[in-house]
């Protein structure tokens, strides 16, 4: 304990919604990095100033005062984020301070030496089609100018927009700043980071989830001290503590993987836009299928929009056709013409792709005997069936068990049956159909690493592949020269719900699977197998109608209030106890203020009713765009008085309606 007259408030990367007050030796400055105790651990924590009133009582010392001081754009940056989500600032600090042994001196030195090479800035702008000149002089003109813009790269897939943020990154190194690419998957950096390297001559450096401990500190510490000039990451990267950032990309903008659903929700696309304007510097959202909250950004002039509308190169956008399954009925899941279409093709030596947006064998497995539909112990959801494994696997939970040889209700045996495809199935299918293809998987499950994605990718690339078949993890920006067709087996998966962007999103998705189809010289065909070929989904995608449905789809939102022309915040209380968090959601529901712009939704068992062995319930608080919603939710949490044994998570913005 100390009795220094010195104090300072400290804030520390946990759960806690305000600093606490240390003494110390000296004056600290807001901003300073200090090592300090608390709850019986040391951390490394982030001065505040002086505290507005001193302590009188004994104060635990700061054990150390490090050099390094965070600018005061990123404490305000940290206020703001914590304010917006309405999440503790202590758990947003822990975002910007993840490393918490960043400046220990290890007893023995890092195996791993950080390669940070110096990149090749000569520009590559001669190359560039009219088109993308124009875009990367307006985006380098913002970085030169120092200033906050918003731009919306709005290109087609194919079109070179990663090569028009290039040229911007080159101005932003020109200028002694640094840059930040987030980007929507740890495997899309893959073929990224090739790119990258190929145009500087040396790798960025990267930041995500799979990086060692080793490398997670020495790359903080570069970002810190500024001599990291590039990073690419996941959405964490936003929070890393730049020296002096200039730049700020975040490619395929609409993606949904940028929401992040624990601990800290937030949207970090639209916190790098936050960001941005903190640092006084442009933010670019490149996409071929941008967010209807982006599109409407742009076409109101908040936004700067450069639009890419050609391939680059020779290449030219594909042929879509939609194969009405109503009238052309499927062999095992593929119709007659696409397996026609994917004989020709492999015949003249191009590569075509399957899609499917579902994991595993078969998503439902059915007792025929009894009609029992083998369900999660932990959750409210069916298990998938991987044939590979011969298991049972909740995607949830991560529940698994042995496939049951007969079924666990009636005991009947040899009577359960798959219903429904998943990317395995139609795996066994097409092996089935084209015994001497040579097939790659591309599922989260098989691209379980940046080594495993890497080398079934290159594999692709070097055309040793003839059939792809994968999940969503396929749309993300692939450039596979040799693959001409496209199959999408289900195109309304995704269309039915209660989510509010199922349109929106559905479309998105297709596009983008769409789109790695002929980005060379040879013209791309795209099949969509679909038992509504009529929806507006289905006539906008084969009709390259984009913003015809993003105008619908907007007119609707403000027809009913919703994003972007509304607000929304739901808030999810879960339980051990089913009565209990039932009890506690309605109570809550009682204690919302009486707010002629503002309305209260449920509550009601979530879509998902039970997650990991808790009870859930939803609250959907929905207000107008112009007030600040957040307020509202305060005094309703605060007038209820929930009980510690029912949790509560508030989601601003939510994406996520399960």
């Amino acid at each position: 304990m100390s009795t220094e007259k010195s104090q300072v408030k400290v804030l520390v990367p946990t759960a806690v919604r305000d600093g606490f007050t240390y003494a110390a030796n000296s004056q600290v400055p807001s901003g300073q990095l200090v090592e300090v105790s608390f709850r019986n651990r040391n951390m490394l924590g982030v001065s505040m100033g002086m505290p507005t009133q001193q302590y009188s009582g004994q104060l635990k010392s700061v054990m150390h005062i490090h050099d390094n001081i965070l600018p005061p754009v990123h404490l305000q940056f940290i206020k703001w984020v914590a304010d917006y989500t309405m999440a503790p600032i202590g758990q947003v600090l822990r975002m910007m301070l993840p490393v918490q042994d960043a400046f220990v001196e290890k007893k023995t030195a890092d195996r791993y030496k950080l390669d940070i090479g110096q990149p090749n800035l000569v520009s590559a702008m001669s190359s560039l089609s009219e088109e993308q000149q124009l875009a990367a002089v307006q985006i380098s003109q913002a970085v030169n100018q120092h200033s906050f813009q918003p731009f919306l790269l709005d290109g087609v897939t194919g079109s070179g927009k990663t090569e028009v943020y290039f040229e911007s990154i080159i101005a932003c190194l020109k200028a002694g700043r640094q840059a930040v690419v987030l980007l929507p998957e740890i495997a899309l950096t893959t073929q990224w980071l090739q790119r990258f390297e190929q145009r500087f001559g040396c790798k960025p450096l990267q930041w995500h989830s799979g990086l060692t401990p080793s490398v997670r500190r020495q790359t903080w510490r570069a970002v810190l001290d500024g001599r990291a000039k590039v990073i690419v990451g996941a959405r964490s990267a936003l929070f890393l503590p730049f020296k002096e950032l200039g730049l700020i990309i975040v490619d395929e903008e609409h993606d949904s993987t940028y929401k992040q659903d624990e601990q800290v929700l937030y949207n970090a696309r639209d916190m790098a836009v936050v960001g941005a304007k903190f640092h006084k510097v442009p933010v670019v959202l490149a996409s071929a299928t941008p967010s209807l909250e982006t599109y409407v950004n742009a076409k109101s002039g908040k936004y700067k929009q450069l639009r890419l509308t050609q391939r680059f190169g020779a290449a030219q956008m594909p042929e879509i056709k939609l194969v009405n399954l109503t009238k052309e009925r499927p062999k095992e899941w593929l119709s007659e013409t696409v397996i026609n279409t994917i004989k020709d093709r492999l015949q003249h030596n191009q590569q075509a792709m399957l899609f499917l947006n579902r994991r595993g064998y078969a998503p439902l497995t059915l007792c025929e005997s009894c009609g029992h539909r083998i369900m999660c112990l932990a959750c409210d959801t069916w298990l998938v069936a991987h044939k590979a494994t011969q298991r049972l696997h909740c995607h949830h939970c991560d529940f698994q068990q042995p496939y049951p040889t007969a079924c666990p209700e009636c005991h009947t045996p040899q009577s359960l049956i798959p219903c429904g495809p998943g990317v395995e199935r139609i795996v066994e299918v097409v092996t089935n159909v084209f015994p001497r293809a040579k097939i790659a998987t591309l599922t989260s499950d098989t691209l379980s690493t940046p080594k495993k994605a890497k080398q079934i990718i290159d594999s692709i690339t070097n055309n040793e592949v003839d059939i792809v078949i994968g999940t969503q993890v396929l749309a993300k920006g692939y450039h596979f020269p040799k693959l001409t067709y496209v199959c999408v087996v289900d195109g309304d998966l995704g269309l039915t719900g209660a989510d509010i962007r199922a349109c929106e999103r559905t479309y998105q998705m297709l596009n983008q699977v769409s789109g790695r189809a002929g980005r060379e010289e040879i013209l791309g065909e795209v099949a969509i197998q679909t038992y509504n070929p009529e929806h507006p989904v289905m006539q906008a995608i084969a009709q390259n109608d984009r913003d015809g449905l993003l105008d619908l789809e907007a007119e609707q939102r403000q027809m009913y209030g919703m994003p972007p022309y509304g607000r929304l915040i739901a808030i999810i209380l879960s339980s051990l106890n089913e009565q209990r968090v039932e009890q506690v959601a309605k109570n809550l529901v009682k204690c919302a203020q009486s707010h002629p712009d503002v309305t209260v939704l449920g509550p009601a068992p979530a879509p998902i009713a039970k997650l990991r062995s808790r009870y859930r319930w939803r609250i959907l608080v929905k207000g107008p765009s112009n007030l600040r919603l957040q307020d509202y939710v305060n005094v309703m949490l605060e007038r209820s008085n929930t009980p510690s044994n029912v949790r509560v998570t508030v989601d601003v913005d939510p994406y996520s309606f399960l």
